[in-house]
């Protein structure tokens, strides 16, 4: 990372105690539509933000609609790329937005959704490569969604294949890489090992209980993550704000798991 710019806008959205962060994405309503956990935004955004999460993730056109100008801050990250479920190849993520859009709206970060291994991987390399030169140019910092996706793919947690997609973010300039876990703490280590820029993880599918959830987030935090970008495991919790206050304190406190079901009581 260079630059002022990006020194003052990532610690808007990293905990300045743990430097670590805690990232809501809610971007899924153009993949997914109007998803539960996704109807009213504002409500969504007030609750994760109340739990203390640190920013949230969503596309350019919901920003207008739920802008938080009250309570506490809460840093956010704007995503720049999209696919739907409907079309002929979801994995296929292409760029909708700017990253002076992304400034001119004062947004505190830039999110980019790469898929490796998928048809069009030229092309995503292409765009990330791109909208990494204009991050710096801007100032702004980047976080890139790095999968290993694609019709090769037949598991996309293998640890091999987690560590190459962060390599790649990294690489190509981003400043915070998010990837999915690998399942334990050690083959996770080997992934973060391999990455120059901090890693976060995903939340994935909808879990069981919230002790495999927290679990989850326990073993990647072990495993030397900074953090998490977790989506649906929160914003479709029956209680958000309890959910996203379980996980900070794991992902900024250290707690146990046993502690952090104690915030859910």
């Amino acid at each position: 990372m260079t630059g002022i710019g990006k020194k003052i806008r990532i610690e808007r959205i990293m905990h300045r105690e743990s430097r670590n962060m805690v990232v809501i994405p809610m971007d899924h309503g153009i993949s997914n539509g109007p998803i539960k956990g996704l109807i009213d935004v504002p409500e969504s955004i007030n609750k994760v933000a109340e739990g203390g999460a640190d920013a949230v993730l969503m596309q350019k056109g919901i920003i207008i609609h739920g802008h938080r100008g009250y309570g506490h801050d809460v840093g956010l990250i704007v995503h720049i790329s999209a696919s739907t479920a409907l079309g002929p190849d979801p994995n296929d993520k292409v760029q909708v937005c700017s990253v002076e859009e992304v400034v001119k709206m004062g947004a505190d970060a830039v999110s980019i959704h790469i898929n490796v291994g998928s048809v069009t991987e030229s092309d995503q390399l292409r765009q990330l490569g791109e909208v990494s030169e204009q991050c710096t140019y801007w100032g702004i910092p980047l976080l890139a969604m790095m999968y290993p996706r694609g019709k090769d793919i037949e598991n996309p947690h293998d640890a091999e294949l987690v560590a190459h997609v962060a390599r790649v973010g990294a690489e190509l300039g981003a400043d915070v890489v998010k990837t999915l876990y690998t399942g334990d703490p050690d083959t996770f280590r080997d992934v973060v090992r391999g990455c120059p820029v901090p890693v976060v993880i995903a939340g994935g599918p909808k879990t069981n209980t919230d002790q495999e959830f927290l679990e989850m987030i326990r073993g990647a935090m072990d495993g030397g993550a900074r953090g998490v970008a977790i989506g649906r495991n929160v914003f479709q919790h029956e209680n958000p704000t309890k959910i996203t206050k379980a996980i900070t304190e794991i992902v900024h406190f250290n707690r146990s798991v046993e502690e952090a079901l104690e915030m859910l009581k």
